[in-house]
């Protein structure tokens, strides 16, 4: 405990160090101001959202650490600010959400669009997972309640469904991550009336370009990308390299804004939700929110100098 509170001390220390005054890095890392926000509609309703989210898996599942809870808090400060809206969490996340809701009430926004999840096997449980997770947030109801991994899915649907009729929710989901049970995947999106689906999708991980993405605008689904880092490891394996200087026809500044306007240039594609506890991190990523999105021979082009590194 003493190792996690002290790297997590250094951590808040060099997410300082590279806040500074947000109005003065925004410029600098290529931040959007809200008023030049790139969005989205969601299919179903019409509502837009901006292209960026933000994930909480592993990154924000720091216990009740006082000073990693504040570098969150950060984090969702600087997220807002870029003009972002989309937090995605899941019960499966650890202290994600407690430490999501403390970010909020500290924040004191209600201008999150809530993206959470259920992930129970017992569908009699659901409910009360849910409420244990709305608690956890403090919000009065979730934006959007996604069933986790397909877990229990066919009774989970049923009770979403019937909570979207409530009132209690406004948007129903389901989600797969590592490119697992694709088929079952195609075979809901098929049969059920979804408002969102969640998948891994970047540059590296293009399956679902063949028959998700495409079912998706087809069926009028909106699409949430998960894992567009490869959770670090593609950003570890190209930082090495130099941007190409062509990127700047996109408006990119950094291989993260690189990857992610690779993503949400899809016209399927909805939001991306990168996770990260660093505040730099954040203001990179939320870089992708404006300018120009690459068209589909960039998009090729994006791909062929990745895949040649």
């Amino acid at each position: 405990m003493k190792h996690f509170l002290n790297k997590g001390r250094r951590q808040f220390l060099r997410s300082l160090a590279a806040l500074g005054s947000s109005s003065v890095l925004w410029p600098i890392l290529g931040s959007a101001s809200p008023k030049s926000v790139i969005s989205k509609t969601i299919p179903s309703s019409k509502e837009s959202i901006p292209v960026i989210g933000l994930g909480s898996s592993r990154t924000f599942n720091v216990g009740n650490d006082p000073v990693a809870r504040d570098v969150c808090a950060e984090v969702m400060r600087n997220f807002f600010n870029a003009g972002g809206r989309l937090i995605d969490s899941s019960p499966m996340y650890g202290s994600s959400q407690s430490v999501i809701g403390y970010g909020l009430k500290k924040l004191k926004t209600t201008e999150v669009f809530s993206a959470e999840k259920v992930w129970v096997s017992s569908a009699t449980n659901g409910p009360e997972q849910m409420e244990a997770s709305r608690q956890h947030w403090k919000v009065k109801r979730f934006d959007l309640m996604q069933v986790h991994n397909l877990v229990a899915w066919e009774d989970h649907l049923s009770t979403l469904h019937k909570m979207k009729t409530a009132g209690n929710i406004r948007y129903v989901g389901i989600t797969t991550s590592h490119g697992r049970r694709h088929r079952e995947f195609e075979r809901i999106m098929r049969s059920q009336k979804l408002d969102f689906i969640q998948l891994s999708y970047n540059i590296l991980d293009r399956e679902v370009e063949k028959r998700l993405l495409p079912l998706a605008k087809e069926r009028g689904i909106a699409v949430i990308a998960n894992r567009p880092f490869q959770r670090g490891y593609l950003i570890d394996k190209i930082k090495r390299h130099p941007l190409p200087g062509w990127a700047k026809d996109i408006d990119c500044n950094n291989w993260a804004q690189f990857l992610l306007k690779f993503i949400v240039s899809h016209p399927a594609v909805t939001c991306a939700i990168p996770a990260t506890s660093r505040v730099d991190h954040v203001l990179e990523n939320m870089g992708a929110i404006s300018g120009r999105l690459p068209d589909s021979n960039m998009r090729k082009r994006m791909i062929a100098y990745v895949e040649g590194l």
